[in-house]
């Protein structure tokens, strides 16, 4: 049975961020600054919040005749009793011999092309902790795009304003950009883990070392690029904000209702219809947070039994980070243009270039990743770098003038169509096992 690092990681988070944005809008309050102080205080207490219905909504717990700890979640206690409960069942584990177990079925990835199906045990003690490690996982999440995310930009902004950066205010960022890089973290292992379910999967330190750098940087980037953007052009940083939300928004929706599949109704037994919606809309809501700060590695599919899209699609990734870059040249080329007497001191093409630099940067750690450090590598059918060249092959095709489209070749076409929806081999199982595994699976991590 693995240690809850995991989960000891998430609450050591969560308690750090909530207990320095207090402090933080303590001495707002001392200093005068009602703004920043109600600013800094909604940023903590409504992810907060979202945290304690997420561990709720996963146990279940409205469900079960549990009024403590539905009293100490709503004194935003929740984490710390889910923690103690994990840890209790972690170091009884084995005392008292369980009473049944289950059987799962795991392959093991593919050596010399034959792959061997393994059977394990899972007790009860186990599978209780797979629960509170998916709820963990979840909850990290919605506190890092929800909460860290946010809170970060805005203190982050606030030291562009007044030009300093004060110990309280410092600790607080350091924390929120660990809890994002933390909670991106989860979703590329969460992505790996539901993607191919029927393996045992294990991930190296080099993997988890090359994911923190490339999601370091990216969001680190991203968060700047914005702060700078808002700090001379305060209007104009609403409709970016809006454009980028509300189109990752629909686009799951618009793709489910492409699709003409009928409203899920397997999401939760105990959920009305109204529920259902109410869920995936809260879902969609917490993917376009996600987008707006970094890649996505989990792709929402509503029609899909388990949400998720598990085909492995290097053109929507190749054609994401083309229009970041472009968009975050372009929002520091206006900040450049506009910018005010406060960045006197500021060698502003030098800055310009480095953030450029570090997103590139975090581009090749992510392409080093895919293509050396993955755990499933070898489940793909194409590599990054080929499904990468095949993108931009068919991209300047496209640019290519109208009378020369005649010189397009039919393999190029097929080629990119290939590597468009790639589905790795292996990833699919059968309808009736999908939820199960996939909800195992994310459990596990």
């Amino acid at each position: 049975m693995k240690f809850p690092f995991s989960v000891l990681l998430s609450v050591f988070l969560f308690v750090a961020e909530m207990v320095s944005a207090l402090y933080l809008s303590s001495t707002y309050r001392a200093e005068g600054d009602r703004v920043w102080q109600a600013l800094t205080l909604t940023l903590a207490l409504l992810p907060c919040l979202l945290v304690q219905l997420s561990l709720v909504f996963v146990h279940r717990d409205l469900s079960r005749d549990r009024p403590l700890v539905l009293l100490l979640h709503m004194l935003q206690l929740g984490p710390l009793v889910r923690c103690v409960e994990v840890f209790y069942i972690y170091f009884s584990a084995g005392r008292v011999e369980e009473p049944y177990v289950s059987i799962t079925k795991k392959k093991q990835l593919p050596k010399d092309g034959l792959s061997h199906e393994v059977e394990k045990e899972i007790g009860q003690a186990e599978g209780k902790l797979y629960t509170h490690r998916s709820a963990f996982s979840r909850a990290s999440v919605i506190q890092a795009f929800l909460g860290s995310a946010p809170q970060l930009t805005l203190q982050l902004y606030v030291c562009v304003l007044q030009w300093d950066i004060t110990v309280a205010r410092g600790f607080c960022m350091t924390i929120s950009l660990l809890s994002i890089v933390y909670g991106a973290i989860r979703c590329n292992i969460l992505a790996i883990k539901i993607k191919y379910d029927d393996y045992e999967i294990s991930v190296r330190p080099v993997a988890y070392l090359c994911v923190f750098l490339w999601r370091s940087l990216e969001i680190a980037t991203r968060v700047t690029v914005l702060v700078l953007f808002s700090s001379v052009l305060q209007i104009w940083i609403l409709p970016v904000v809006l454009v980028n939300f509300f189109v990752f928004f629909f686009y799951p929706w618009v793709l489910y209702w492409q699709s003409k599949s009928p409203f899920p109704e397997n999401l939760e037994k105990a959920l009305s219809r109204l529920g259902t919606g109410i869920v995936l809309c809260l879902l969609t809501f917490l993917y376009a947070g996600i987008n707006m700060f970094c890649w996505s590695a989990v792709q929402l599919k509503l029609n899909d039994p388990d949400l998720i899209n598990k085909s492995q699609n290097w053109y929507r990734m190749a054609v994401y980070y083309m229009l970041r870059f472009i968009e975050n040249a372009f929002l520091l080329l206006l900040w450049y243009i506009f910018k005010t007497d406060v960045y006197t001191y500021v060698c502003a093409p030098l800055l310009v270039l480095q953030l450029l630099i570090c997103y590139c940067f975090s581009v090749l750690f992510m392409l080093v990743f895919y293509q050396f450090c993955h755990p499933c590598k070898k489940l793909f059918s194409s590599s990054i770098s080929e499904g990468l060249l095949a993108c931009f092959k068919f991209l300047c095709f496209i640019c290519k003038p109208l009378n020369s489209s005649d010189s397009l070749e039919k393999g190029d076409i097929k080629s990119f169509n290939d590597f468009g929806d790639n589905v790795p081999a292996g990833s699919k199982t059968n309808e009736s096992q999908n939820v199960n595994a996939g909800e195992e699976a994310v459990a596990n991590s």
